[in-house]
C-alpha cells in the first residue's frame, strides 16, 4: 500500500509541477491565458504587495503558517523514511547450537534456493521468492507463474507445505510464514477436431 501511495503522490506532485511550470513558461512566451488564470502577462507577479502583507497583523496568521509548515515537514520526513526503509531481508541468523559463534545466511541465497525448489513442483513454470520481515520472523513471498494445466489449490498446498518446510528446516526459523501469489501463463485456445 505504501508503494501505491508513494507512486500516486509522486505522480500528482509531478503533474502539478508540470502544469504550473508549463503555464508560466507559456505565458512568458506570450501565450494569452484564460481570464481566471493566476498569471496574466510576462511581467505579472504571483502575489501583489497587498496580498503578501494582508494577514500579517492578525494574531492567528503566524501560528497557522508555522503549524502548516511543520505538518508539511513531518509528512515529508515520514515519506522519506518510508522510502528509505529496507524492505528486503538481506541476512538471516542461523542457529548452530553454539552460544559463541553464530552463522548467517544471505537472504538472496535462500531466495534462489527456495525459487529453484518451488520451480520443481508440478504445475509451476516460474517462481520468484522474496524474503521480507524481520530476521526473527521472516516472510517468504512466493510469486508463481502457473502452467496452463496446473491446479492452483494443489500448487499452493505443495508450495506452502514443501517449500516452507524446506526453508524452516534449512534455517531453523520455525515461525517463518509464506505468502503465495499466483498467475497463469497466457496461452492460446486449443482447437478441437
Amino acid at each position: 500500500m505504501l508503494r501505491t501511495l508513494n507512486r500516486v503522490l509522486l505522480a500528482l506532485a509531478g503533474l502539478v509541477l508540470i502544469a504550473l511550470g508549463g503555464s508560466v513558461l507559456a505565458v512568458g512566451y506570450g501565450v494569452r491565458p484564460p481570464h481566471w488564470w493566476v498569471h496574466q502577462g510576462a511581467h505579472d507577479v504571483l502575489f501583489t504587495a497587498g496580498e503578501r502583507t494582508r494577514w500579517r497583523q492578525e494574531g492567528w496568521w503566524w501560528p497557522v503558517v508555522i503549524a502548516a509548515l511543520a505538518v508539511l515537514l513531518l509528512l515529508s520526513l515520514w515519506w522519506l523514511a518510508a522510502g528509505l526503509r529496507r524492505r528486503h531481508l538481506s541476512v538471516l541468523p542461523l542457529d548452530t547450537g553454539d552460544d559463541e559463534d553464530s552463522a548467517q545466511l544471505r537472504g538472496s541465497a535462500l531466495e534462489q534456493a527456495l525459487g529453484a525448489h518451488t520451480e520443481r513442483l508440478d504445475g509451476v513454470e516460474r517462481a520468484r521468492v522474496r524474503l521480507r520481515g524481520r530476521p526473527g520472523s521472516p516472510v517468504a513471498h512466493l510469486h508463481l507463474t502457473l502452467a496452463p494445466d496446473a491446479a492452483p489449490l494443489l500448487v499452493q498446498h505443495h508450495a506452502v507445505t514443501e517449500t516452507l518446510k524446506a526453508a524452516k528446516e534449512a534455517t531453523g526459523q520455525e515461525n517463518m510464514r509464506a505468502e503465495v501469489r499466483m498467475k497463469g501463463v497466457p496461452h492460446g485456445a486449443e482447437r478441437v477436431r
